[in-house]
């Protein structure tokens, strides 16, 4: 099945569909993407990596959850397929997919799924609309950088703090100073290191082609990555998706923050739902490249704003008694495309 998952797409299998042996399973997905080349133009990518995207999805056997679902990330250009992050954006479409595919049986009304991410072996709740028994992807709900309005997919993250560098702070401090440039290395979620857009003589409100278009700055930026991978607990990071290099300045439309997101070597169009969580929890934290310049707000629940090329991300936080992310939700839409076979 072929869905749009928030502002990614890509495609949805049943585990069971799929070569069990994982590099014959990567040959096949490298096909059916037409990768490597930069048009994808022999399969069903969209010669982005916002498009170029996997769910492998199946019955859980682990108690208190529905499916599990594993995330791939397969490159346009380069003959990789990794499993080195997740996404919180495909994610979306993981529990309408589940109960189109009879994994889930659906309520009158609205149905949660549970779902395991096996990229990092934690925990999302997400509530599908399912008028009749029936998923419905009709609704009001909008988000930047998808056209229309959809049925909304509220997700709830549960324990997400090192899920893959195994700390928040993986090397132990806020800041990080890494080839002169101070850094937050951050795991909520997503791997990110967060540095100042002023740092690389940016105002941090340029397009993203005008960013990718900057070798030197791609070079440093890049330079940074290979440095931080190691010390995130990541090992060599030069064939990884991970970390995500986000590049922070005050925001502008009245949100939190505003961010310019390399995934790694492309400028994202918007955000990642789990990079804006990790983003958002930086912006909360004592000192740091985001902290310094975030609207942080009150209270113990928080809505942060986390502005992106395109628009903006919300992301909903419950802060415990010491001021850490207790718990983070979003709001998602995702939508079926097609549904059939695959050559």
């Amino acid at each position: 099945m072929w869905m749009r998952g928030g502002t990614s797409k890509g495609g949805y299998f049943l585990g069971g569909d799929l070569p069990a042996d994982a590099a014959e399973r990567d040959r096949l997905l490298l096909q059916v993407m037409g990768s490597p080349d930069p048009r994808q133009i022999d399969g069903m990518g969209g010669a982005d990596p916002l498009t170029s995207k996997v769910a492998v999805v199946r019955k859980s056997e682990r108690p208190g959850v529905d499916v599990d679902y594993l995330f791939l990330q397969v490159f346009v250009d380069r003959a990789i397929v990794t499993d080195g992050q997740n996404c919180g954006n495909i994610l979306s479409g993981v529990g309408p997919f589940a109960i189109e595919r009879g994994l889930v049986s659906a309520r009158d009304g609205s149905t949660d799924v549970r779902i395991f991410m096996e990229n990092t072996s934690q925990i999302a709740t997400a509530t599908v609309q399912t008028p009749g028994g029936k998923v419905s992807y009709r609704g009001e709900a909008r988000i930047d950088g998808v056209p229309g309005s959809h049925a909304p997919v509220p997700t709830v993250f549960e324990d997400t703090a090192g899920s893959t560098c195994g700390a928040l702070l993986p090397t132990g401090n806020v800041v990080d100073r890494i080839d002169g440039v101070d850094a937050t290395l951050i795991d909520n979620g997503m791997p990110c290191v967060i540095l100042r857009a002023s740092d690389f003589g940016l105002s941090g409100q340029e397009a993203p082609e005008e960013l990718e278009a900057n070798a030197e700055l791609k070079a440093r930026v890049e330079a940074i990555r290979l440095k931080a991978g190691p010390m995130m607990n990541l090992g060599g990071v030069r064939e990884k998706s991970v970390p995500k290099m986000t590049l922070v300045s005050a925001a502008r439309q009245g949100g939190a923050i505003s961010t310019r997101t390399f995934i790694p070597h492309r400028c994202h169009k918007a955000i990642g739902v789990l990079g804006a969580v990790s983003v958002a929890t930086a912006c909360l934290l004592p000192e740091g490249p985001a902290a310094e310049i975030a609207h942080k707000g009150e209270g113990s629940s928080r809505s942060m704003s986390i502005e992106h090329p395109t628009g903006e991300f919300t992301v909903l936080v419950d802060l415990g008694a010491d001021g850490s992310v207790r718990k983070a939700g979003v709001v998602r839409t995702a939508r079926k495309l097609f549904d059939g076979y695959v050559f």
